[in-house]
């Protein structure tokens, strides 16, 4: 009965096919746009930078922790020997004034921390936010009702004062990334479960849900089998524009001395420390500065094009009187 149900409603205006069909027509949609496919394209070398950041280090013979005292100018407060901050055959970026420790696989590293703890967090959101928005939108009015004041609380928390807290108490031997993640993550799924919430309310009145239900099939059932495809959709967006939100998170925390802890790198801590030289060394601050604003810009660009391919009628209203057709 709910194939038949599903075969026989008209598909909402503008909304890709169900199946596998959809997913090759979001691509298409997708490939068409010159911005979306160069973040994209951004987004990929640095995952694949990150992910090969041990063998480039061996590569060029560099340890993101290894001290170089003699190519800094002690007299100088240790600001790098050379031009460009020590820029050099064996140090391509420069050295870290101070330390002397390669710029490069020391950015790479960084990038590890900044790319892991942003979906990490990004994952727990959506899991949390899921669950809770289907949980107050399936059961009763109690349970919604608590769950709501719930998720409006979690909203309106100052999540950074929060997070700064909870992450200064936290013993110093517990994994820090970790603790990022989970810090990020379950301070920020409120949005997440609202978004879930209403759509619920809207598709559990619709007919393939109906007919799930008088089929004998449990809200369990019914949630995984009958809403979370219908899910789909909106949970993506909503989860590739959280993704660059918690990067600046995540550098935020640690540019304030309360996320990733020395020596283990980061972009955030980097730019922390770099107040300090900005005049004597300026490509230490310019280097992972410029990664994060790539890395948020590009994260954007990528989110909203996934937006306007999963609801082209999106793509269309901002086009209105503009003269040019709307993608499909």
């Amino acid at each position: 009965m709910t194939a038949i149900l599903r075969q026989s409603a008209p598909p909402e205006p503008g909304a890709p096919a169900p199946g596998a069909g959809a997913a090759r027509q979001v691509w298409r949609r997708l490939r068409r746009r010159p911005p979306a496919a160069a973040a994209a394209a951004v987004l990929a070398l640095l995952v694949l930078l990150a992910l090969a950041a041990p063998l480039l280090a061996r590569f060029t013979g560099q340890d993101p922790n290894a001290y170089h005292d003699g190519l800094v100018d002690s007299a100088r407060g240790g600001v790098p020997l050379g031009s460009l901050g020590g820029v050099s055959a064996d140090h391509w970026l420069g050295l870290e004034p101070g330390t002397g420790r390669d710029l490069f696989v020391r950015l790479l590293y960084g990038a590890r921390i900044s790319l892991l703890v942003a979906l990490g967090a990004t994952s727990v959101q959506i899991v949390v936010g899921v669950a809770a928005g289907l949980a107050a939108a399936l059961g009763n009015r109690l349970a919604g009702h608590l769950i709501g004041r719930l998720t409006d609380v979690m909203i309106a928390l100052p999540a950074l004062v929060f997070a700064i807290a909870l992450t200064a108490v936290v013993p110093g031997d517990f994994p820090r990334p970790l603790l990022l993640i989970l810090v990020i993550g379950l301070l920020g799924w409120g949005s997440t479960a609202r978004v879930v919430r209403a759509q619920t309310l809207a598709l559990r009145e619709l007919d393939f849900v109906a007919a799930a239900r008088l089929s004998g099939n449990g809200t369990l059932r019914i949630a995984r089998r009958e809403l979370l495809p219908s899910l789909a959709a909106p949970v993506i967006t909503y989860a590739a524009i959280q993704v660059p939100a918690n990067i600046v998170a995540e550098a935020s925390l640690s540019f304030l001395g309360v996320g990733v802890k020395p020596p283990t790198p980061s972009w955030g801590q980097m730019l922390s420390s770099a107040q300090t030289w900005f005049r004597a060394d300026p490509l230490y601050v310019l280097l992972p500065a410029g990664l994060l604003f790539v890395t948020v810009l590009a994260s954007t660009v990528l989110g909203d094009a996934v937006r306007t391919a999963l609801d082209p009628r999106e793509g269309s209203r901002l086009r209105i009187g503009t003269g040019k057709e709307a993608a499909a």
